[in-house]
Parts: structure tokens; sequence; C-alpha cells
């Protein structure tokens, strides 16, 4: 969970500590406003869940995918800060989404794991259940690494 030093709806000003997590796998300002909950995350996997609240609904009344898309990207990211120290820098750099069924009501939960590292780069996939357990998205991403934390390209790249 993030600790909110400022007003969350002040404008972000990089200079200013507005924030801290709680610890190095904890959710941040943004997955804390979705509703965003680490259920666990180790040895490079990750379980995470968001209940369907009605401002996570697209216009057709269901879930919006960019909602989905958040709990994939997150659930990824912590499985990866499974493995890596704290403090290192790292982002997402490419994903995919398959959009497989709607969800209607529940809660949602994403089953992530991650492969790597080779190099600085991590790969990563997860898996989305609704309430009834039907999976209603699969996503995949490349997470890179910033230089100069003792991750090295392979010969070439």
């Amino acid at each position: 969970m993030a600790i909110m030093l400022a007003d969350g709806e002040d404008p972000r000003r990089p200079d200013d500590l507005q924030f801290r997590l709680e610890g190095w796998i904890a959710t941040a300002p943004f997955e804390d406003h979705v509703g965003l909950t680490i259920e666990s995350a180790a040895a490079g996997e990750a379980r995470l869940s968001m209940p369907f609240r009605v401002c996570l609904a697209n216009g057709g009344g269901v879930m919006h995918g960019g909602a989905l898309v958040t709990l994939a990207d997150t659930a990824v990211a912590m499985a990866i800060k499974s493995l890596l120290p704290v403090g290192t820098t790292f982002a997402t750099t490419e994903l995919t989404t398959r959009f497989l069924a709607p969800v209607q009501a529940g809660r949602v939960v994403a089953l992530a794991r991650v492969h790597g590292p080779e190099g600085r780069t991590f790969r990563g996939e997860a898996e989305l259940h609704d309430e009834r357990g039907i999976v209603v998205a699969r996503f995949q991403s490349v997470f890179r690494v910033a230089r100069g934390q003792g991750f090295d390209d392979p010969a070439g790249s």
C-alpha cells in the first residue's frame, strides 16, 4: 500500500516526496486507487485481485479492459519484484492482452509468473479469472531492468 504524504489529487511533483510505499512488494497510489490487492508474491510468481466496482465499468457495463490490463501488468511486476533486490528500477516495455470473456461482477484474480532474467529482460505472463473461475484474459509482457544495476545484456543486444 502507498502511504500518501500529499493529497492524491495534487499534481505530481517529481522533486517532492508525495508518497512512499509500505514495502518493496506493495501497491503504488494508482494501484490502490483501482483497488488492487497483493495476495502473494514469491519466487517469481504472484497472485493479485481486484473487485469490480462501478467506477471500473466501461460504457457497456462490463469491467474496462484497461482495469484488467492494470491488474495483469501489476501482477507480473510483483512477481518480478519477488526476484529482484529492493530498490531495483525496472519497467514494462511491451505488453499484449487477449480478452476472452467479459467481467460482469465480482472479484477478478490474476495469476502471474515470470521467466528470466535474460540480461536485463524479464518475460511475464498472467491469466485472469473471474469469480466463477472463467479465464477472462491472458496477458504477456516484457520488462527491462534499468542500466547500471548489475544486470548485463547478452552479447550483441
